[in-house]
């Protein structure tokens, strides 16, 4: 640590949040009195020699579909409002463990998108480039990551909704196996594969984020010499940017020079198709029914997707769960061959705001190639900023066999100590936290 107080780091936190907002829209809401209260509580614990947590008066952001005693809880709707009496469990064990939320971030409405250009509170936007998207639907937090604001911020993901920002704006985010942290007081978008978890400026803090929300104690397996897999016919079939693949490349000559055994792995059914699709719109359905029978306001674009999702058969729904089925398996198979399997987090460097097609194809299936289909499988995975790959850096995904979250830390550190990853600072904000000591 630095030296300075809770209540200094709190109030810059804060400053910093209030001064980004006109540029950014990265919250929703501030807790500026009850932040600066707890931050004094915390110092005061501070002063008497107390331990106050593995996150020592760290301030953070919480995504505005995720509750917070006493605090609205919007979705990023034009409707939704409620103020819950009790916390998430995830806000609650960061608290426990010493976290002070400064604010509530912006999201794509519902949750239900990869953009964050929300047609209620306005576009998100990227620290690297005001004109494109931190992407969806956990911009916001992103966004606030990357500008230095604060150096964990709380996020979900359901097809990507942590790693796609995480990559657009180059920051760490973990998505964790399904069912790892508690999704209670998170509203929900497909309960069968929803996750909640953190996007973070280090390794350090994914990791002490992610243990303070999950009890996991689990210890990181000392670096060996691992295999990762190229998972066909997903990768090559991808929507790849040229300077991806270049920089993609590079990772996987880099760790075969480290020792690592790299090559591709067979995974049937993991190309994106409308199976993907097919297989959540009746849970999309069931979320909303009740809003859209009392004929609720929502955005066109979610409205849109919400009708389509009326059109999905039964039929359509029970070969999508077969398709799962199937994919769970060949995920289980693949994992007996290789210890990791590694992709790019997304195919593409930028999404500009106010477009919906990236290179002639829908933004979404862009964005999202590379992260749904870990959803389906309820595999844990990890986004990377790479570094010496441009601005923002490029991302590489790292997904894990299941409950192997810990091994994924371990791994992002190694990466980090090979200077393969890491976290650079975005021109709007501040150099680069400092990160969270360990306590004791």
């Amino acid at each position: 640590m630095s030296g300075r107080t809770t209540v200094e780091r709190v109030a810059t936190a804060i400053e910093l949040a209030h001064a980004s907002q006109p540029d950014l829209n990265a919250f929703t809401s501030f807790d500026d009195e009850r932040a600066t209260e707890r931050a004094v509580e915390l110092d005061a614990h501070i002063s008497n020699g107390e331990n106050i947590g593995s996150l020592q008066g760290t301030p953070i952001a919480v995504k505005d579909l995720i509750d917070h005693s006493g605090r609205v809880t919007t979705n990023g709707s034009a409707f939704f409002r409620k103020i819950p009496s009790a916390s998430a469990p995830c806000v609650e064990m960061l608290e426990q463990a010493g976290a002070v939320v400064v604010g509530r971030t912006g999201l794509h409405e519902f949750a239900f998108g990869f953009s964050s250009e929300n047609p209620f509170w306005g576009a998100v936007r990227n620290p690297w480039d005001l004109d494109t998207s931190p992407g969806g639907s956990s911009g916001g937090s992103a966004s606030a990551v990357a500008a230095g604001i604060v150096p964990i911020a709380l996020g979900t993901d359901t097809g990507g909704s942590i790693r796609v920002p995480a990559a657009l704006c180059g920051t760490y985010g973990l998505k964790v196996t399904h069912g790892r942290i508690s999704l209670k007081g998170v509203f929900p978008l497909v309960p069968s594969i929803d996750t909640v978890g953190p996007l973070a400026n280090s390794t350090d803090n994914i990791d002490l984020s992610y243990r303070a929300m999950s009890g996991d104690a689990t210890p990181e397996p000392t670096p060996t010499k691992f295999r990762f897999g190229v998972p066909e016919p997903w990768f090559s079939d991808a929507p790849l940017d040229n300077e991806i693949a270049t920089e993609f490349q590079t990772v996987i000559d880099a760790l075969r020079t480290l020792g690592h055994t790299v090559g591709s792995v067979q995974i049937p059914g993991s190309l994106p198709s409308d199976q993907l699709w097919n297989a959540i719109a009746e849970e999309v359905r069931e979320v909303h029914s009740r809003f859209r029978s009392e004929g609720r306001e929502y955005g066109s674009d979610v409205s849109q997707r919400l009708d389509a999702a009326d059109l999905v058969s039964a039929a359509e729904i029970e070969g999508a769960h077969q398709w799962q089925r199937e994919l769970r398996n060949a995920f289980a198979e693949a994992f007996e061959q290789v210890d990791f399997l590694i992709t790019p987090t997304i195919p593409v460097r930028r999404k500009v705001i106010g477009e919906d097609l990236i290179n002639g194809q829908p933004y979404r299936s862009v964005l999202s190639y590379f992260s749904a289909v870990v959803n389906h499988s309820l595999h844990p995975a990890i986004a990377l900023p790479l570094t010496n790959s441009g601005t923002p850096p490029a991302s590489l995904q790292i997904i894990g066999p299941r409950q192997s979250e810990s091994r994924l830390i371990g791994l992002s550190r190694y990466l980090d100590s090979e200077k393969l990853a890491g976290f650079l600072s975005s021109p709007f904000g501040p150099s680069a936290s400092s990160p969270i000591p360990r306590p004791g």
